[in-house]
């Protein structure tokens, strides 16, 4: 079983309630219709005054009329009052829209600082790397991140991955500096976030800064890092910048034959999920499947705080 065909399983057996407040676009419709087929989620549809759903007489989905108010902000005042676990959008509200309602309507994780992203990597079979999914963040949201920004992203990161992926993470702070071969402003921050993250979540397995090489490569490890606990098997890759996670993700799908699932919303109360403009039905129901399992992590935080 691939990684993507396990995903859609376990997201299954969780049956969550997924909402989406884009009703007229065919490809959430088909989405929505397929998830409701296979029973790997509960879809509602949100549909808004005047709004023209095609088929909506024909579809097994239920849905929900929003009367005048944004379907976006209700899609996501639904999840903050636990009427639905997940909000899925943007294949036609931009990234910035999603953004600014997530925030204003959801709200942050208690003592997050700031919402990022991750994607989910998922390796060829020819890629010399020790796991078959690599997470990479941030490559979507947080342009120039202070330390303490890099500190969450990290965590929320790895928390994410152990419902996603399924494994333990272990972490990389990455740099064009190794364990101080180089100096500057950036290599210092990178330095200060592996920390915090330290003091944060000492359970975690972390370390940084690393170079690219260090972090993967056993035998570059071997030499560059030889006592390091992450080193040459890296599994989750935080970027110091923007700059660097956008540019690198890009260069992996499109160089080096990997399928990038993402950007995956993190850092949030609850379950957000932000498309892209040009995702395809599959696009979109791997988007949610990952979306479900990160409600179950909040559920488990909520058990563990009770």
């Amino acid at each position: 079983m691939t990684f993507l065909e396990d995903m859609r399983e376990r997201a299954s057996a969780l049956k969550r309630s997924i909402v989406f407040p884009e009703s007229s676009d065919q490809r959430i419709i088909a989405a929505a219709e397929e998830m409701e087929r296979t029973g790997m989620a509960r879809p509602i549809l949100l549909v808004g005054g005047g709004q023209f759903v095609p088929n909506a007489e024909a579809l097994g989905v239920p849905m929900v009329t929003t009367g005048d108010a944004s379907a976006l902000e209700f899609a996501h005042r639904m999840v903050a009052a636990g009427e639905a676990d997940v909000c899925v959008a943007g294949a036609v509200y931009t990234t910035a829209e999603v953004l600014r309602s997530a925030l204003s309507n959801i709200g942050l994780a208690p003592g997050v600082s700031v919402a990022s992203s991750a994607f989910y990597m998922v390796m060829p079979s020819t890629a010399n790397v020790s796991c078959d999914v690599l997470t990479f963040t941030d490559c979507a949201v947080v342009p120039y991140p202070t330390a303490d920004n890099l500190a969450d992203i990290a965590i929320m990161a790895a928390h994410d991955r152990v419902h996603i992926v399924g494994d333990d993470p272990r972490i990389a702070f990455l740099s064009f500096s190794t364990y101080g071969s180089a100096k500057g402003e950036s290599v210092d921050r990178v330095r200060d976030a592996v920390a915090i993250v330290r003091a944060r979540e000492p359970d975690l397995v972390v370390d940084g800064e690393l170079q690219g090489d260090a972090a993967l490569a056993p035998t570059v490890s071997a030499r560059k890092s030889p006592s390091s606990p992450v080193a040459g098997r890296a599994n989750v890759l935080v970027f110091p910048s923007l700059d660097a996670g956008n540019i690198a993700y890009k260069l992996v799908q499109r160089l080096g034959g990997a399928q990038a699932v993402g950007p995956i919303l993190q850092g949030f109360a609850h379950p957000v999920a932000d498309l892209s403009r040009g995702a395809e039905r599959d696009d979109i129901i791997n988007v949610a499947a990952i979306a479900a399992l990160q409600s179950a992590g909040r559920v488990h935080e909520g058990e563990r705080a009770s």
